[in-house]
C-alpha cells in the first residue's frame, strides 16, 4: 500500500494505525531473514508507537502521515535504540535522541519501524559490513541492492513500509533505489536539515535522502522533511518553502530537457542498460517531449572521482587513530581508504575544493541552456553480492567505482536529482534514468519525474 493511501485510510478511520502495522511486521517477519534489510526491529515497540498515533488522531491532532510506516538507515539517529554507522566502533552504541529527520516523520503521525542495514560509515556501494553481514535484493537473492543504503531500499522492495530514510553522499540513495526498481530522490543540499548525529565522512556532500515505490510517495515524504533549521549550518531559510506536492501533477510549462548517456565524460555503460535509457527516451520523445542530445561542458578531470579524495581524508581525520588500536573492527576497503586519506595533503585538499566550484559552475552553465538532464543513474544492473562491483562494464575493465560514475557530480554541484525505474537490462532487473535540475528546483524535478512515470504507465 502506498505511503500517501495509508494516510488517507488512518486519517479518515477506515483503519487504525495498529492495523497498518501489525500487518507491515508481519511482512517484516516474513521477509526480512533472507533479506536482512532490518537490522534492528521490535514488533512490540512498533505497535506501541501506532497506538499512540491513533490516540493523538483520535485527541484531535492533524497528522498528515498518520500510521505511515518508515525505516531509518543505520546513520542515522533513533532514539534509545542502537546506532551502529554499519561498523563494529559503534557496536555498543545508543543514540541518545532521534535524528531531525526521523523526529519530524513522527511528528506528523508516521511510525518509526526499523533500522536498515548501511555500508560501514555509508562510504561503499554495497551494504555489507562485519558487524551486521550483508544485505541481499529481494529481486534476486543472489545479488547485491547497491549501497550505502541497501537495506532501505530493500525493505522497501520488499513491503517492509511504503518510505525509507536514506542518505546520499555519492549516490547511495538513487543507485540502490535503481537496482531494485524503485524512486529515491537526492534533494538540494541542505533542503533536509540535519543539524546532529554522527560525524560526517562526506562532509558537504551527503544529502537525508527519500526512497519510496513512486514519485508521489516520494514527493510526500520530502514536503514532510524540507524545512529550515538554524542549527544546521547548510540550512536556508528558503528552504521552508520548498514543496512538491502543490505542483507535482500540474502541467509542465514547455521545458528544455538535455538527455546524456554518458554525461559527456565518457563513462562506460552496458550495452543493455544504454538500450534501455534510449528506449526510455524515446518514448517520452513519442509523447511530445522535446529532448536534446547534450552534456555539460565539465573540467577534464569529472570522469576521475576527484572529490573522493575528501572522503578519504574525513575518515582518516575521523578514524586514523582506531586502524591502530582495532583495525580488525575496520572493513578492508574502509581501512584502505583511511590509508589513502592519511597521505592527503592541504594544498591537495584545497585543489579539489576548488575543483568543486568549477564543476558547479560548469553545471549551472549547462543549466542556463537546459532545464533538466538525464542521464543513467548506474550503467549496470545489480551485481553479484560476494562482489564488490561489476569487474566489466560495457565490455571495458572497471574500477571500484565504475558502477558509481554517473551520480557524485550532482553532490558535488549541490542540485537535486532522483531516480525513477526506466526498463530492465538483460537479466530482468531493474535500470534507472536519473532527472537532474539546478539547485532548489526540487519540485520541478520531482514533477518531471511525476509526468515521465505518469508517461511511461499510461
Amino acid at each position: 500500500m502506498k505511503a500517501r493511501d495509508i494516510a488517507c485510510l488512518v486519517r479518515g478511520g477506515e483503519m487504525s494505525a495498529q492495523a497498518i502495522a501489525a500487518a507491515v511486521c508481519d511482512q517484516v517477519e516474513r521477509e526480512n531473514p533472507a533479506l536482512n534489510a532490518l537490522i534492528y526491529f521490535d514488533r512490540a515497540a512498533v505497535l506501541a508507537e501506532a497506538a499512540e498515533v491513533d490516540a493523538r488522531l483520535a485527541a484531535g491532532e492533524d497528522l498528515p502521515l498518520a500510521g505511515v510506516p518508515f525505516t531509518t538507515k543505520d546513520n542515522l539517529w533513533v532514539g534509545d535504540l542502537p546506532a551502529t554507522f554499519g561498523s563494529r566502533l559503534f557496536k555498543d552504541f545508543v543514540a541518545p535522541r532521534d535524528s531531525w529527520c526521523v523526529a519530524r516523520l513522527r511528528a506528523l503521525g508516521g511510525v518509526m519501524l526499523g533500522i536498515t542495514n548501511c555500508a560501514e560509515f555509508a562510504c561503499m556501494g554495497i551494504t555489507n559490513n562485519m558487524l551486521h553481514g550483508v544485505t541481499r535484493n529481494p529481486l534476486d537473492l543472489n545479488r547485491t541492492p547497491g549501497g550505502s543504503s541497501g537495506g532501505a531500499v530493500a525493505a522497501v522492495a520488499a513491503g517492509m513500509g511504503p518510505l525509507a530514510l536514506a542518505t546520499d553522499a555519492g549516490g547511495s540513495t538513487r543507485r540502490p533505489a535503481a537496482h531494485t526498481g524503485l524512486v529515491g530522490f537526492k534533494p538540494t543540499l541542505g533542503a533536509v536539515p540535519n543539524p546532529w548525529g554522527f560525524d560526517d565522512p562526506s562532509h558537504m556532500l551527503s544529502v537525508i535522502g527519500q526512497v519510496g515505490r513512486d514519485v508521489e510517495d516520494v514527493a510526500l515524504m520530502f514536503d514532510a522533511l524540507a524545512d529550515f533549521d538554524a542549527r544546521d549550518p547548510l540550512s536556508q531559510p528558503d528552504f521552508a518553502k520548498l514543496r512538491a506536492m502543490p505542483t507535482l501533477k500540474a502541467p509542465l510549462p514547455r521545458l528544455r530537457i538535455a538527455f546524456s548517456l554518458d554525461l559527456g565524460c565518457d563513462f562506460a555503460i552496458d550495452d543493455d542498460v544504454a538500450a534501455a535509457m534510449r528506449a526510455s527516451v524515446e518514448r517520452l520523445r513519442a509523447a511530445g517531449w522535446q529532448i536534446d542530445e547534450a552534456s555539460p561542458e565539465w573540467p577534464a578531470s569529472a570522469r576521475e572521482y576527484p572529490l573522493l579524495v575528501l572522503q578519504q581524508a574525513e575518515l582518516a581525520a575521523m578514524f586514523s587513530e582506531a586502524l591502530v588500536t582495532a583495525p580488525e573492527d575496520i572493513y578492508p576497503n574502509i581501512a584502505d581508504q583511511i590509508r589513502l586519506g592519511q597521505q592527503v595533503t592541504g594544498s591537495q585538499l584545497a585543489a579539489v575544493l576548488m575543483l568543486r566550484d568549477k564543476l558547479a559552475q560548469a553545471l549551472a552553465g549547462f543549466f542556463e541552456q537546459y532545464d533538466l538532464l538525464l542521464c543513467p543513474t548506474s550503467p549496470v544492473e545489480a551485481w553479484p553480492v560476494e562482489l564488490f562491483g561489476p569487474p566489466v562494464i560495457g565490455g571495458r575493465p572497471a574500477g571500484p567505482r565504475g558502477h558509481a560514475a554517473y551520480t557524485p557530480l550532482f553532490n558535488y554541484c549541490n542540485v537535486p536529482a532522483v531516480s525513477i525505474p526506466c526498463g530492465k537490462g538483460r537479466q530482468g532487473l531493474p535500470v534507472g534514468l536519473q532527472i537532474v535540475g539546478p539547485r532548489y528546483a526540487d519540485a520541478l524535478v520531482l514533477a518531471a519525474a511525476w509526468q515521465i512515470e505518469k508517461t511511461w504507465h499510461a
